[in-house]
């Protein structure tokens, strides 16, 4: 398998089971219920004789999870600068598939998740104009899923340094160890091995090999021994894998026609230019030729 650099980001813009598109997109099924209950109230007034029964109807409601325009538009409203569309087209659709995968019943934050999508946005945002702007859209992004921006970075580069002082059998062999990321990859085995505590996910795909590549390790043998001992599916990782590729090889080749569209703009600038900067030269050689007269 080939190394993080060369893999293309074919992430998740794309359902696993149609073919990878940067305009695909998914949609999941959100079932909500509302409770009603009835209480019968009697009331008896003094003036009264007989009782009047009351039906009071209360409905209360589950908590229902934010709709993805209402995701999008909080991502709006946080970060309020042009954003180029090369980038821009990419961003709105990975915050509908994060958006499905956040509100999922069975999701639960993990850092390998975090690491694969700090990996993919870090990838998408290289070269980016401006690393100020660069932060604050990474903000705006995991604030408008109402979860912490900080704790992402934090968890990625925790994961980052464990997994670069780690060999393959030292990072298969997590189990039988103990510290802090190993707690972490122990959690998700026990979620991961028991029925709808885990929810696979691109990112969390990323992440894993994200962690193989830190550890200079990223034979396919090393990968299938990690899935077994995190008790994840490999052939779903490897689709989600593959997804990633895809959608990284079709980023590569828009940023370099964005590049050959700014390069011809920036020349047709200058030649705009040469006439006008002759003329100017003109103007002020025929000016101090005058004031000689």
């Amino acid at each position: 398998m080939a190394a993080l650099t060369s893999l293309s980001f074919s992430a998740l813009t794309q359902c696993s089971r149609t073919k990878p598109s940067l305009a695909s997109t998914s949609a999941d099924i959100f079932a909500f219920r509302t409770h009603f209950s009835y209480h019968y109230v009697t009331v008896r007034a003094s003036n009264y004789s007989a009782s009047k029964m009351v039906l009071q109807c209360m409905s209360s409601a589950t908590d229902v999870p934010p709709t993805v325009s209402e995701t999008k538009l909080n991502f709006l409203k946080t970060y309020k600068r042009p954003i180029p569309s090369i980038y821009n087209n990419v961003l709105q659709e990975l915050i509908v598939q994060q958006h499905l995968m956040r509100y999922k019943r069975s999701y639960r934050y993990d850092p390998v998740f975090a690491l694969g999508f700090v990996t993919v946005y870090d990838k998408l945002m290289e070269g980016y104009p401006s690393d100020e702007d660069r932060d604050a859209i990474f903000q705006a992004y995991i604030n408008a899923l109402n979860e912490d921006p900080e704790q992402y970075r934090i968890d990625a580069r925790k994961l980052e340094e464990w997994a670069r002082v780690q060999n393959p059998s030292s990072l298969v062999e997590f189990s039988s160890k103990e510290g802090e990321v190993e707690g972490i990859l122990k959690d998700i085995a026990k979620r991961a091995g028991g029925k709808g505590e885990f929810s696979n996910s691109r990112f969390f795909a990323v992440g894993l090999f994200r962690l193989l590549e830190l550890a200079n390790t990223t034979e396919p043998t090393i990968l299938d021994k990690l899935c077994a001992a995190l008790n994840i599916n490999k052939r779903s990782v490897d689709r989600d894998l593959d997804v990633y590729r895809t959608l990284l090889s079709k980023l590569v080749q828009a940023k370099e026609l964005l590049k050959e569209y700014i390069d011809r703009e920036k020349k047709k600038q200058e030649e705009r230019a040469e006439p006008q900067k002759a003329n100017e030269a003109i103007t002020k050689c025929l000016g101090q030729q005058l004031l000689g007269l």
